[in-house]
Parts: C-alpha cells; sequence; structure tokens
C-alpha cells in the first residue's frame, strides 16, 4: 500500500471513528440502512468508485447535518467494501450570503477533512461558474449585479414584499445551480436530498402547475413511466424564461439568458432522499453542529428561518419603512410587525426555542429599531450598493401601472421634483430627457429602460392580495411563507388584513 493510500485510510478512519462519536445511535442506524439502499440504488456494490453522488450544502445548519450524515455513509462503504463513490459537494452563492456563511463551509469541509480525500468534490456556483470552493473566493461582479437588479425590479412590483423581492429569483438560480453541478466534468449518478417523498411530489405538482398556467411544456415521461431531472429542468427554464421576461421586459435578452436554467444533465441521474433514514431537527444535533462542525450561528448569516443569508434582515427593514413612509407609523412599529410574522415561521419550521429567544433580543430595546436600521442599510449599501433612499422608492413601487402611485411618491420623498411630474412620464413612456433621467436614476437604482419595463408593468395591491393574473404572484401560490396581518395603512383608521411574505 502506497503512502497516499494509507493516508487516506487514516483520515477516513479517524473521521468515522469521530462521528460515531457525535451521532446517535439512531443516526448510525439510519446510516446503515441508508448505505444499503444507496448502494441498490446505484447498483455499485462492484463498481462504487465509478459512481458520483452530488450534495448540496448551501452552508445552513439543516443541509450542514446533511452534509455530516452523508460523509459518514461514504465512509461507511468504504470500511464495508474497500472503496467507496466520489462525493460531490456544491455551495450556490449569491450576493446575500455573507462571508460568515463561506466561513462555515470551510469549517465543516475541514471537520470531515473533505479537502484531504481524493473522493471529494467541493464545489462553488457563483451565477454561470462553476469553480473549486475556496473560502476566501472573491464575490463574483456580475452575480452581485443580477441579484441587485432582480431584487430592484421585481420590489418595484410588490411594494417591495419580502418573499417576492428576494426569493422568486433566488428559487431559479438554485435550480440552474443544480443543473450545472450535476452536469459539471462528466455529470453525477446522484442527488441526495432531505426532502420527503410527499415534499419532492409538491415541489413537481408546484412546477407542473406553473407549467399550465404559462402555457409551457409539461415534464415528459420516460418509457418506464417516469420523470428525469434533465426533463424537469427543462421545464424549469421555460418557466424561468417567462418569468424573467415579464420582470425586465421581453426586450431584455441578455438579462433573461443570463438566468437560463441548464437542463443537459446525464439521463442517469436519480434522486436519493435520507428523509426516511434521520430527522433534521437542528437542536437533536447541536454538538455534531456546534461542536464537531464548529457551526455558527453568526449575527450576519443567521436571521430568522435563514442560517445561510442575510436578506431576512432586510426584509424587517423594508416592512419597518414601508409602515413608516406609507403609513404614518413608526418604524419600530413596523419592525415589530415584520419579527412576530417571521418568529411564527420560525415555529412553524420547528427551529428551536433558544434560537427565536436569540433573535428576539436582536430585536428587543428601544436602541434596537436605530441600530437594526443602520445595520441594514449599510448592509444593502455594501452588498448591493442600494442606498436607503432606493429602499424607500421600492417601498412606493411608484413607476408600475403607468405611475400609478408616482404622484404621492414624488410629493412626500421628493417635493422638488413633484413639479416636474410631466416631464417624468414624459420619459417613462419614452421620450428623452437626460437631467430627468439622472434623477430617476439616483433615487430608484434602476436604467432609464428598466424604469420604462416597470411603467408598462402590473402592481400588486397594496393589501398583498395575490392578483391571479400577475406572474410573481403565480410563483407565491401555495407559497407557506405568507401571513396576514392586522395594520393600520392610516395612522388615525382601523387596523386592516394585510398579506406579508418573507423568510
Amino acid at each position: 500500500m502506497n503512502t497516499d493510500v494509507e493516508s487516506t485510510a487514516l483520515l477516513r478512519k479517524q473521521t468515522y471513528d469521530e462521528l460515531t462519536e457525535v451521532l446517535s445511535e439512531a443516526d448510525l442506524r439510519g446510516v446503515r440502512e441508508c448505505a444499503e439502499r444507496m448502494l441498490a440504488d446505484l447498483g455499485a456494490e462492484r463498481q462504487v468508485r465509478e459512481r458520483t453522488v452530488m450534495v448540496a450544502y448551501g452552508g445552513g445548519k439543516d443541509s450542514a447535518y446533511m452534509l455530516a450524515f452523508v460523509r459518514a455513509v461514504q465512509l461507511l462503504i468504504a470500511r464495508e467494501y474497500g472503496d467507496t463513490f466520489t462525493m460531490r459537494v456544491v455551495t450556490m452563492r449569491h450576493a446575500g450570503m455573507p462571508y460568515a456563511v463561506m466561513a462555515n463551509v470551510d469549517r465543516s469541509y475541514q471537520a470531515l477533512r473533505l479537502y484531504d480525500d481524493p473522493d471529494c468534490e467541493l464545489l462553488l456556483v457563483d451565477g454561470n461558474e462553476v469553480n473549486p470552493f475556496h473560502v476566501d473566493r472573491p464575490q463574483s461582479p456580475e452575480v452581485v449585479e443580477r441579484n441587485r437588479t432582480d431584487i430592484l425590479m421585481t420590489g418595484h412590483r410588490t411594494f417591495a414584499d419580502g418573499r417576492p423581492t428576494f426569493c422568486n429569483a433566488c428559487n431559479f438560480s438554485v435550480a440552474a445551480a443544480f443543473g450545472l453541478a450535476a452536469a459539471y466534468d462528466g455529470g453525477v449518478d446522484m442527488i441526495v436530498t432531505g426532502d420527503s417523498p410527499q415534499e419532492q411530489r409538491s415541489y413537481f405538482l408546484w412546477i407542473c402547475r406553473l407549467a399550465r398556467r404559462l402555457g409551457v411544456r409539461l415534464p415528459e415521461r420516460g418509457e418506464s413511466g417516469s420523470v428525469s431531472f434533465g426533463s424537469v429542468l427543462s421545464v424549469i427554464d421555460d418557466i424561468a424564461a417567462a418569468y424573467f421576461a415579464d420582470i425586465h421586459g421581453t426586450g431584455a435578452k441578455t438579462e433573461i439568458a443570463e438566468r437560463r436554467v441548464e437542463a443537459r444533465v446525464p439521463r442517469r441521474l436519480s434522486f436519493f432522499t435520507i428523509y426516511t433514514d434521520t430527522a433534521y431537527a437542528s437542536g437533536d444535533h447541536w454538538e455534531l453542529l456546534t461542536g464537531y462542525l464548529r457551526f455558527v450561528f453568526d449575527d450576519t448569516a443567521f436571521n430568522f428561518t435563514e442560517s445561510d443569508c442575510a436578506n431576512p434582515a432586510l426584509m424587517a427593514h423594508l416592512r419597518a419603512l414601508r409602515c413608516e413612509r406609507l403609513y404614518g407609523q413608526r418604524y419600530a412599529d413596523g419592525l415589530a410587525e415584520y419579527v412576530e410574522f417571521a418568529i411564527n415561521l420560525m415555529r412553524g419550521k420547528q427551529i428551536p426555542e433558544y434560537l427565536i429567544q436569540v433573535m428576539r433580543d436582536r430585536y428587543a430595546g428601544p436602541d434596537a429599531p436605530e441600530r437594526m436600521r443602520q445595520a441594514m442599510n449599510a448592509y444593502a449599501l455594501d452588498t448591493f450598493g442600494i442606498t436607503e433612499e432606493q429602499l424607500v422608492a421600492m417601498v412606493y413601487s411608484p413607476f408600475a401601472e403607468r405611475g400609478l402611485g408616482l404622484a404621492d411618491y414624488l410629493r412626500v420623498e421628493h417635493p422638488a421634483l413633484a413639479a416636474q411630474q410631466e416631464r417624468i412620464v414624459a420619459v417613462l413612456n419614452g421620450q428623452r430627457d437626460p437631467d430627468v433621467e439622472e434623477s430617476l436614476r439616483a433615487i430608484s437604482g434602476l436604467r432609464t429602460d428598466q424604469l420604462r419595463t416597470l411603467y408598462t408593468s402590473t402592481l400588486r395591491p397594496r393589501s398583498g392580495e395575490l392578483t391571479g393574473g400577475a406572474m410573481v404572484d403565480l410563483i407565491l401560490e401555495g407559497d407557506p411563507h405568507k401571513r396576514t396581518v392586522l395594520t393600520r395603512q392610516d395612522p388615525n383608521g382601523p387596523a386592516v388584513p394585510e398579506l406579508i411574505s418573507g423568510r
């Protein structure tokens, strides 16, 4: 046995022994059962080395646990059969993913000794680029600009409601990253997921419903009657093309092309769920997460239901700005409204009570609203290049629906521009006026052609009620991350119901 083989065998033994100490007996039984099912599905007892299994690791608490579980399966198979599959671990990065998340990923890889195992491939997907993972790889300026534009263009259609503004485009990016990573360098044989068969079926039905509503093709079934992942990705690509044509305009060919979903994955690829083999509750795996994997619930990365994204805190900020600027409430009242909404979401996701208390404490106290306001303004500017003035413009959504809210917005926020409303409308209708265009760009963060697209686009009602024909709302139908809250849209008026969404 050569030195490299001996070294690999030793690091695998050390890692497996450590995992048996931090995983529960039930988890270890699940690891063994999972290994047997996975080998059977791969048909790989004798050719296991030729198989590649893909795991998505977004840097959050649940995916960290799944990574450790699949690593234990990989190591158990190596012990039992003398060889094992290649594990391809994929992280999809967007602009709202702080460095603290990359650091969590890096610490997990170190703890599980993935960097030193020749049968582990660690990939980072930035937009349409796939690269080896490196914790210090700079964020792509192209991805930041793409995320920024999606946020502004969608937020200006929904009064900056959290879920569509930040998550619609991101969900398509996740699908695109899956396709890219699954097709990369010869492709993979299997994708491991923690979703139950019922959840997978719900996703599939959601995709089919959207395809029917949009008039695009449905997933095709093969000779066996099953639907391949490539077929599903092709349909998602068609849906994404229709969605981004609506958001950015049918003439925005570059923007639409950049957001295509890769569907050329191997036909052999299958899905495999570990749902029946284990449980995700982070409270049950605290020592594994925070001890062994050294997972840190960082203040910038842990926000409400998410432990790998800072955008939910920006959603809270936008809700507070909306209550302050549109409804005449205090900023603190709007912030408190979102906090209660998001904590209910946390409980629905069975997030441990002590993590919920961390979130309550962060937003509690007389100084918290102003502290969070400053922090989120700095985050929006540093991450996306969006100023508070531009966030406020998104909250008003003054340009959509042929400038329905433009007069009120200018009167309250930019009285100096109110006298130029006719010139502004003329620009939105296609006339050139460099001075007005520069002013609009400064207050909105958008180019003139983007503002013109908004001008001819639909606007959701302030009530948050989903309008059946609007593209942004088709994506949200059936989404569980929304609630009706009671709020005062007039300081002297009654509390009225309003549908809000977020994370």
